[in-house]
């Protein structure tokens, strides 16, 4: 990384996602000059990706921050998101597993997006049995509310069981 291109990257970052103008300007320049950096590319993706929800461009510098830096461990997490809000289920499912495998990225939050992932294929059980792993491996007091409030959401989602009200009927 040149002094120069971290000046602008850092300058892309700044901005993002307040200043998108400023942002795009900085980040134009940071590929300018290194159009094989993964950090400038994964944040072009994320714009794409969540601002513009342009998902397909999006999955495009993704991958291509991924094949220049395929140990990155800030990529990941953006990608799944981006893969999940396109219905790309096989492929997020795939990068999670291959996340996961990388030393030292956030697991909680990997793990929170495989729990995304059964939710939206509605496999709730799943979703659920994801959110207790995240609870045994996280570090913070806000991670477990989140997951504790994200774990009754689901809870409410799942179909009412028919034989509870068969049971209530028969006793009548």
């Amino acid at each position: 990384m040149t002094l120069t291109k971290s000046k602008y990257y850092f300058e892309a970052v700044d901005n993002y996602p307040y200043y998108l103008a400023d942002c795009l300007e900085a980040l134009n320049y940071a590929l300018a000059y290194d159009p094989q950096d993964a950090d400038s590319l994964c944040l072009m993706g994320r714009i794409y990706s969540e601002i513009l929800k342009d998902y397909e461009t999006a999955k495009a510098y993704f991958e291509e921050a991924l094949q220049n830096n395929i140990s990155s461990i800030s990529i990941p997490q953006y990608y799944i998101s981006c893969l999940l809000n396109n219905e790309d289920y096989e492929q997020a499912e795939k990068l999670i597993e291959f996340a996961l495998k990388l030393k030292g990225i956030d697991r909680s939050d990997i793990l929170v997006s495989k729990a995304l992932l059964f939710e939206r294929q509605r496999a709730f059980k799943k979703a659920l049995k994801q959110l207790k792993e995240v609870k045994k491996i996280s570090l913070s007091k806000n991670m477990t509310d989140r997951i504790s409030e994200k774990e009754k959401f689901i809870r409410s989602k799942m179909p009412k069981n028919k034989n509870k009200k068969k049971k209530k009927k028969g006793t009548k």
